[in-house]
């Protein structure tokens, strides 16, 4: 007989909250052959009106300031790479979209071919400017100039185990602005999600590591997925892009890696002082392990710290569970209405809007999914 105990051991979708896979006919989670491969994000761009006071939620949140002009900010993390933020002045508060890095010229260029557009100068590189099925702005770039390490606190040490190494050394972490490392990921809100989940995976070769699916409409296909960068046996995040069916189409949330648990928690309380609204945490994710806490700046717009995230290589294929606010995560309090936008009226309106709307996928089961997970 098999020893079912060993197996389960070992299953890193096994858990409170999800199955262990997909069964087959389902949704594979990847292209057999897709246009390129992205190996990362590059950076987020957000319209501003108001670019001091952006700046001054982004600089209290971890981030520095690397370029400023009167029509922009540009702001980074400690880790060497791209810029992780850019915010241009606006007539409003928005999530832009994203820009992905290519692993070489020829993956510009053979998206250009295939999309027949061009390849255009951006940012001391070049870049590919397409559009995806939810109406997002994806940029493609490489060749961009990479920003250098800056220095940063190092992890706190631990006193675990029979061998502490810490003796005679209190544990002080400061109040202050996170020291953000790097962007991790960004999540969006669509009624195309079918049609942009297969874009994002047949064009820039991306790959899902978990879905989510309605409870009792698993027949239906998956309504959440969380996808990563195809980087072969080189472990990359959990998720680089999450993307959900929803009744309007839309910016969720981004995420930023900081240090540990303390930077998480310190930051928290820094960010708190000063007045800013806090929407969901300190908790540990179910769909990528993170440790996270979301905050919301002047314009409601939703960013995360988060420290310890899973990384998956490519052998790794999609784990699949039912949809529900509970199973967002393993600790931590009950995700709040801030998080999820349940008391936001305009939510009802955008869902009879949807309704009615052709060329999306929202319909009455999708609703009562919706619902049934907001209330699980």
């Amino acid at each position: 007989m098999m020893d079912t105990r060993s197996q389960h051991a070992v299953d890193p979708h096994r858990s409170l909250h999800s199955d262990t896979g997909g069964v087959p006919g389902e949704h594979p989670g990847r292209s057999s052959n897709p246009l390129i491969k992205v190996v990362g994000l590059g950076w987020l761009e957000f319209e501003k009106p108001d670019l001091a006071r952006a700046g001054k939620f982004l600089s209290d949140f971890g981030f520095a300031v690397t370029d400023r002009t009167p029509e922009s900010l540009v702001l980074r993390g400690h880790w060497a790479g791209t810029p992780g933020v850019v915010v241009r002045r606006g007539p409003g508060s928005r999530f832009v979209g994203p820009v992905f890095r290519a692993d070489a010229r020829a993956d510009l260029e053979r998206l250009a071919r295939a999309t027949d557009t061009r390849i255009v100068p951006h940012r001391g590189g070049e870049a590919v400017q397409l559009t995806d099925p939810s109406g997002f702005p994806v940029r493609v770039v490489y060749g961009i100039p990479e920003l250098p390490a800056v220095p940063e606190r190092p992890p706190s040490r631990m006193n675990f185990g029979p061998d502490p190494v810490r003796a005679n050394d209190p544990q002080r972490p400061a109040r202050r602005p996170a020291q953000i490392e790097r962007l991790g990921h960004v999540a969006i809100g669509t009624t195309r999600f079918g049609a942009a989940l297969d874009w994002y995976l047949n064009n820039l070769g991306m790959i899902v590591s978990d879905f989510l699916y309605f409870d009792g409409q698993r027949e239906r296909g998956p309504s959440m997925a969380f996808i990563r960068c195809d980087l072969g046996s080189v472990p990359s995040d959990h998720h680089t892009l999450a993307m959900a069916l929803q009744p309007q189409t839309g910016y969720l949330h981004s995420a930023y890696q900081v240090t540990d648990l303390d930077e998480v928690a310190a930051a928290g309380e820094y960010l708190r002082e000063r007045g800013y609204r806090h929407a969901w945490g300190i908790g540990r994710h179910v769909q990528g392990s993170q440790i996270f806490d979301y905050w919301r700046d002047p314009e409601r717009l939703m960013f995360e710290h988060y420290t310890d995230g899973d990384v998956f290589d490519c052998s790794m294929q999609p784990g699949w569970a039912p949809m529900s606010v509970s199973g967002l995560a393993q600790w931590g309090p009950k995700a709040t209405a801030e998080f999820t936008g349940t008391q936001d009226a305009g939510v009802v309106l955008a869902a009879i809007k949807a309704l009615t709307d052709k060329g999306n996928e929202v319909d009455f089961a999708a609703l009562r999914g919706m619902i049934k997970a907001m209330a699980s």
